[in-house]
């Protein structure tokens, strides 16, 4: 295969470089083939990444090497790039915007893993037509478990988170992290932009009350050996959570998977609940898009 290749898409001039490179060392995954995964995944990415700032985190020398996260669109973006501005309030860098890049057609997609953007990163908000900043309109739960518990401890939270969510009258769909846990996302309208972290934090709280042993709501590591953290602070308007089908950056290409609630109460290992990027594809191709949100709830005070 050529290293370099000059593509259209959709219309889009785009010079691919540094094909061969390999990104994922352990398996020999290279640059090409996650330009194919996501290529080929983007119908049922795209949808949920529409509308929302984006920030990237980079591996030009791939999973081994040095990363970065970008929220600014690269200086050498195309002029047919969506970007829209957003302040950055509290920035570590003491910057009062960012320019995100928005990412809603396959061009765009496929010019960032170009540039080696192997995991894509998004708000529970997202801008209009104009850039304006709407409020949330997802909730996120994301399970993390403290050594030893694994993703299989994180299962049996999120049953539980599912339960809570259900009775208020939310309907939540669940994913994988991609890396060691599961996230919890719910469809929601909200008054206030602060009103998702104040639900969530809620339920972390009374989940943490009821099982200990199991759960923590808490941040501090100390407190989480064997036990699942609630991480309700995800639903800060500032942070981000990793994108429905985006590519980890783990030793092997795994991917932050939309799964069944029937998978997710008969997890019993590890591997039960990883999956990596052909197995995404295929598996899309006979279930199709299992992170349907449906419609959005109203959190009242």
């Amino acid at each position: 295969m050529a290293s370099d290749a000059v593509v259209q898409v959709q219309g889009r001039r785009l010079k691919l470089t540094n094909l061969d490179k390999v990104l994922y060392p352990e398996v020999g995954f290279t640059k090409a083939e996650v330009l194919d995964y996501y290529t080929r995944i983007a119908p049922v990415l795209l949808p949920h990444v529409a509308g929302r700032p984006m920030t990237l985190r980079r591996y030009p020398n791939g999973v081994d090497g040095k990363s970065f996260f970008e929220k600014n669109a690269p200086s050498h973006a195309p002029e047919w790039v969506r970007t829209v501005r957003v302040g950055t309030p509290g920035s570590s860098r003491g910057a009062e915007y960012a320019d995100f890049v928005v990412v809603e057609d396959l061009a765009t997609l496929v010019w960032l893993a170009n540039l080696a953007a192997l995991e894509l990163h998004v708000p529970q908000w997202s801008v209009g037509a104009r850039g304006a900043r709407h409020s949330p309109d997802l909730v996120v739960f994301d399970l993390d478990p403290g050594e030893p518990a694994t993703v299989v401890e994180c299962c049996r939270v999120a049953c539980r988170v599912r339960e809570v969510l259900e009775a208020d009258g939310l309907s939540p769909v669940v994913k994988t992290s991609g890396s060691k846990g599961l996230q919890v996302y719910a469809a929601v309208s909200v008054s206030s932009p602060e009103r998702t972290s104040e639900y969530a934090r809620g339920v972390a709280q009374r989940l943490a009350g009821e099982s200990p042993d199991e759960v923590v709501w808490r941040m501090a590591k100390a407190q989480r050996t064997g036990k699942v953290l609630i991480d309700w602070s995800q639903n800060n308007p500032a942070k981000t959570t990793v994108a429905p089908y985006s590519l980890r950056a783990r030793a092997r290409p795994s991917v932050s998977t939309p799964v069944t609630w029937e998978e997710v109460e008969s997890c019993r290992e590890v591997e039960d609940l990883v999956f990596l990027a052909d197995e995404v594809r295929e598996r899309v191709g006979s279930v199709g898009d299992l992170f349907g949100v449906g419609k959005a709830v109203r959190l009242s005070r």
